[in-house]
């Protein structure tokens, strides 16, 4: 999902087996030879107890006071030797009284439920004469050892400290890597992490790269260092105050409030718009546990709404128009690869473009697989849509991918699977180039603000345009994105899709529209079809746009 050379990946997965089979059993290990070495045959030595099954609560209140008694000493070796994974665990508790400056540790937990302790942090930070408390909560849990069965703290960052998520980051103090900043919207609206939450690494990544030239000056602070390259630091306490620069941004405070709520209905989402006439980002949200950009750094199939860039390849090179044929047959096959349609859907051999566009029907779009050329569908993106480019947003972004493909994944590319990429930023772009005719790449600071150059790519013709924006707005008032898109007046179009993912139980959903001078796009992972989670996000930001 995240691999672009560009994309900034933030967060990591880790898995902790827990061993053991019975509750409270032991699993009598013997020696190696597999018996007693005695004369009498009767064993010359003890076997090895080893214990399995969920730890007991004396064995995770034990375990939890050992660890905490070592970690408020200092001594990062002790307590590291008290978790299941003490080869990550013990760079990180150093770095806590090395590095961080963390002293005066006073640990305090709370009941256990089960086989979690909640506990509290109280400690002072201090660097070259300037101290501040340090207070926050935490909770850890306590494993079976898999190999000694121990109980032991299954291991992970956020144990120190909630905010560390991923395996490698660590805490240090220090001067900032950046002056501090205040961000701004496009009307001069103050945007904090406390008021827009899922601005949090957006703002972090302004910091990092503006905060040097927009007049701030460095202050003392406690932060995360992040081990992917290109990450900003986060700040977590700020022990002395540096001078703040202001840094201006395109984004709208009130379409970036409808945006943060309307993400959090559903897990895992993530929504951009833009404003077509201009490629301005108007906001940005993402609901993500690991706290990721998705919206800017995803990089996923986009399922059905990679249709507008496959609908605008065949008109462009003569295939077939709007209303020319599209004949949507049950199945379809393509280089020994069977397509299906979502289940219930009609065939109709004399469907237009239009009509199986609206309906999103697959077979109609694999049935041109062989008349397309391998790298048809990657010209299009490219030279008209501008994916792919190299984007200058002002922060990080993955710019999308639609690689030349043979075989069957020439037919999968025109549905949006296959080797196709995506992400919100990128497809709420396509939509509004759809909408205009124009490529405006995507920006989220004003390029004059460091001379950025923006990437261009030639654009749509009006006719290609005219007949884009009709399916999209059938799809939008009588195909699949009418139940969800109803309300909503003015100039409006849509297009729906979802995602088949390896190891998901269901689909992703996809989802883009415009509205008047908005275009807006959301992803929601495991979210089914476009109109069950994404739909509804994209409509309520376009609704406050």
């Amino acid at each position: 999902m995240r691999k672009g050379a560009k994309a900034a990946i933030v967060g990591s997965v880790f898995a902790v087996m827990v061993g053991g089979a019975g509750y409270g059993a032991f699993n009598i290990v013997n020696a190696l030879n597999g018996g007693g070495s005695g004369a009498d045959g009767s064993g010359g030595s003890e076997p090895v107890v080893v214990k399995t099954g969920p730890p007991s609560g004396s064995e995770v209140k034990d375990t939890s006071t050992k660890f905490f008694a070592a970690w408020e000493k200092g001594q990062a070796v002790a307590a590291a030797d008290l978790t299941n994974n003490a080869a990550k665990a013990e760079p990180l508790l150093t770095s806590y009284s090395q590095s961080a400056h963390i002293t005066g540790v006073k640990i305090t937990p709370g009941a256990a439920v089960g086989d979690s302790v909640p506990f509290t942090v109280k400690a002072t930070v201090s660097y070259e004469g300037k101290s501040k408390p340090l207070t926050y909560k935490s909770e850890l849990t306590v494993v079976r050892g898999v190999t000694t069965g121990k109980a032991l703290v299954d291991w992970a960052p956020s144990v120190v400290h909630p905010e560390l998520k991923a395996m490698d980051d660590t805490l240090v103090t220090g001067s900032s890597a950046a002056p501090s900043i205040e961000a701004v919207d496009r009307d001069g609206k103050v945007l904090t992490k406390e008021k827009y939450p899922s601005l949090g690494p957006i703002l972090d990544q302004l910091r990092a790269k503006y905060g040097d030239k927009a007049g701030g000056t460095a202050g003392v602070e406690l932060a995360i260092r992040h081990a992917t390259p290109d990450t900003a630091d986060t700040p977590l306490l700020t022990l002395a105050e540096g001078k703040t620069g202001k840094v201006p941004t395109t984004l709208s405070a009130d379409v970036q409030a409808a945006a943060e709520k309307a993400v959090q209905k559903y897990d895992q989402s993530s929504v951009v718009a833009v404003k077509p006439s201009t490629g301005e980002v108007l906001a940005v949200a993402n609901n993500r546990t690991d706290g990721w950009n998705a919206a800017f750094l995803g990089e996923v199939a986009p399922g059905s709404t990679m249709k507008i860039i496959s609908a605008a390849t065949l008109i462009d090179n003569g295939l077939t128009t709007a209303n020319g044929p599209a004949p949507c047959p049950p199945s379809a096959v393509s280089e020994s690869q069977t397509f299906q349609n979502i289940t219930g859907m009609k065939p109709n051999e004399n469907a237009t473009l239009a009509e199986s566009f609206a309906r999103s029907c697959n077979t109609a779009f694999v049935k041109f697989a062989d008349e397309v050329k391998v790298d048809s569908l990657t010209n299009e993106a490219r030279d008209r849509f501008g994916i792919g480019l190299d984007w200058q947003t002002g922060i990080p972004s993955f710019d999308g991918s639609v690689p030349a493909a043979g075989g069957p994944d020439t037919a999968a590319g025109l549905i949006g699977q296959g080797q196709v990429q995506m992400n919100p930023l990128n497809m709420a772009s396509v939509t509004a180039t759809a909408m205009t005719g124009t490529f405006r790449q995507p920006v989220i600071v004003p390029l004059g603000l460091d001379g950025r150059e923006p990437a261009h790519a030639r654009g749509l013709s009006s006719g290609t345009v005219q007949q884009l924006r009709s399916m999209m707005n059938r799809t939008a008032t009588s195909g699949t994105a009418a139940e969800v898109m109803a309300g909503l007046s003015g100039r409006i179009g849509a297009k729906t899709g979802s995602a088949e993912v390896d190891g998901q139980n269901k689909s992703d959903s996809w989802f883009t529209g415009y509205r008047g001078d908005v275009a807006a796009a959301a992803m929601t992972q495991d979210g089914g079809h476009g109109v069950d989670a994404s739909g509804p996000i994209v409509v309520d930001v376009l609704r406050a746009g």
